[in-house]
């Protein structure tokens, strides 16, 4: 299978408590199972989320064959999928550059190495 990335950017709402609740709750022994079953079910091959001051950044590889969108829209139909997201919008915060209807603001690759190595 042949895939894309997307890399998209986040804040979180600037608290220590929360911030240390938010990264416990993406600990793989705290996660809730059905969470990375659904990304992976929605098409998406991988997912890394990156974290820097309250800065999130998420690195998304998934199936050429569909759109980062469809996947997300996929990916919220299965189960406990709406209540994660409802539960995760509680510490973060769209930056002031996402488009109208962005929640994780996909970003514009500048420099790709493997597009200037043949």
């Amino acid at each position: 299978m042949a895939l894309k990335r997307s890399c998209l950017a986040l804040d979180l709402v600037d608290d220590e408590n929360l911030i240390a609740t938010y990264e416990q709750y993406h600990r793989p022994d705290q996660i809730w199972p059905e969470i990375p079953v659904g990304i992976r079910e929605a098409g998406i091959a991988d997912m890394q989320i990156y974290r820097i001051g309250t800065r999130l950044f998420m690195i998304v590889d998934y199936d050429e064959n569909t759109s980062l969108s469809a996947a997300f829209e996929k990916m919220g139909t299965f189960p406990r999928q709406q209540e994660w997201g409802t539960l995760m919008h509680g510490f973060q915060k769209i930056i002031p550059e996402a488009q109208p209807g962005e929640h994780w603001a996909e970003m514009k690759p500048v420099f790709l190495l493997n597009d200037c190595i043949q």
